[in-house]
């Protein structure tokens, strides 16, 4: 037998006890933009037909009081949380925290907005329960050391649950044994898988907003007296034995533990500058590179090779013949042979490149259809994401060039409110857009959650 705590109960002892001023100011100002940066996202996606298909839904399955950013509904708790987050994710434009391949800020924002608005709580209630939630999630999907997708599973979705539980029942003003439960609760409603990107189709969409929904389950039912598992994630049957399947061994729960409380891990999250899988990021820049230096054009391109990670590859490479003629917005997202064409002959890869009309584009995607790929067994996969492309010209000519993503180099504050004022402005006016990105610049000195979500309605 042994003393030690379980993992539940050290999570749900560091988020009962954080207050305000224990969070390093650095912290608390990067948990303040990473939530600009996910509202900006939301608001550009109300363009599109899947947000619009969504809120059809959830409508039909009835009203509620509780306010969607950027479009015209009141729906309950949960179904806000879920219709946020699919907006938040669903460009595939929100944050990662690349070592452990997790979108958090896509449910712990929608999570966090909503049990805060509907509880009537202050700007800095939000902030610190997105704060906890942010951190816990980083670090247990950091200890999956590239496991859950190597096993199928979507970890935004899967370990999100947990983050949202622990967001959610700090809003509730939920004791450590409480906390502890709802984890242990949570285990039973974690879910997603990655067999969206095999086909474009939207289901990855509902991930972090699903996450969201069945954290505040998890914590309100755990609030009343539910009874869920204690080893949430060390048991036979956690977290980490049953959605790691083989790879299980190779899990680290001592990433979890180590400096919890002390070394923050979220604030190294990425900001995604292209609205596409993280895991194309570094082969646009690299394909933009060599369009910069060379002013490469479609008909002077024999053939196109990348060198990818081999747990990438079933997400923006194959099936190939699909990924190089994408049908829709959201597989021109995970195509990395459109994704390169776009780069290396319009110079970018942005909202209009998620356009039917680009999409299709003959020359795109002729020019898709020339690019392969090949292992790279140095990848550096999941601490990096690199990204080597070769260009082969019809003169002869081999253009080549490697970049990397590392998690140590966030977005510079100018940059990401840079973005928001462009994915905003997509939706809205820039005059209106300022006065949102100012309210959300000075969010700790809001007393009462709610006046924020009536301005980031639609209403």
């Amino acid at each position: 037998m042994t003393d030690r705590q379980t993992l539940s109960q050290e999570l749900a002892r560091f988020a009962a006890d954080l207050e305000w001023q224990q969070i390093p100011a650095g912290v608390r100002e990067r948990t303040k933009l990473l939530l600009i940066d996910a509202i900006g996202v939301a608001f550009a996606s109300t363009r599109f037909e899947f947000a619009h298909r969504a809120l059809s839904a959830l409508t039909l399955m009835g009203a509620g009081d509780c306010d969607v950013i950027g479009m015209p509904a009141k729906l309950s708790l949960r179904d806000a949380v879920l219709l946020n987050g699919i907006l938040i994710h669903g460009l595939d434009y929100d944050d990662t925290y690349l070592p452990g391949s997790v979108h958090l800020t896509a449910s712990c924002v929608p999570t966090s907005l909503g049990v805060a608005a509907a509880r009537g709580a202050s700007g800095e209630d939000l902030l610190t329960a997105c704060a906890l939630g942010l951190e816990a999630g980083a670090r247990l999907g950091a200890a999956g050391k590239g496991g859950f997708l190597r096993s199928g599973f979507h970890a935004t979705s899967v370990v999100g649950t947990f983050a949202c539980t622990i967001a959610a029942g700090r809003l509730m003003q939920m004791s450590a044994e409480q906390l502890a439960m709802a984890q242990g609760i949570a285990l039973s409603t974690a879910s997603g898988n990655m067999q969206p990107m095999q086909d474009g189709s939207w289901t990855k969409r509902l991930h972090p907003g699903w996450s969201g929904a069945s954290g505040i389950m998890a914590a309100t039912l755990a609030q009343q007296g539910y009874i869920g598992p204690t080893e949430a994630y060390e048991g036979r049957f956690g977290l980490y034995p049953c959605f790691l399947g083989q790879h299980a061994k190779d899990a680290d729960l001592d990433i979890v533990r180590n400096g919890l409380g002390e070394r923050w891990e979220f604030p190294r999250t990425s900001i995604k500058l292209f609205p596409a899988c993280h895991q194309s990021h570094a082969f646009f820049n690299a394909a933009l590179a060599i369009a910069r230096e060379y002013q490469v054009r479609a008909e002077d391109i024999e053939s196109i090779r990348v060198r990818i990670a081999e747990p990438a590859v079933p997400l923006i490479c194959e099936p190939l013949a699909a990924k190089r003629k994408p049908d829709s917005s959201y597989a021109a997202q995970f195509s990395l042979p459109y994704g390169i064409a776009c780069c290396l002959t319009r110079g970018r890869f942005g909202l209009a490149e998620l356009e039917e009309s680009s999409y299709s584009d003959p020359e795109l995607v002729a020019l898709a259809h020339k690019m392969d790929y090949e292992i790279d067994p140095n990848s550096g996969f999941p601490k990096s994401r690199s990204g080597e492309v070769i260009v082969h010209t019809k003169t002869g000519k081999k253009l080549s060039r490697r970049e990397s993503i590392l998690p140590d180099e966030p977005a510079v504050p100018e940059a990401i409110l840079e973005k928001f004022m462009d994915t905003a402005c997509s939706a809205m006016s820039a005059a209106r857009a300022r006065r949102i990105r100012d309210v959300l610049l000075d969010i700790e000195r809001l007393s009462d959650v709610r006046a924020l979500m009536r301005l980031l309605s639609g209403a």
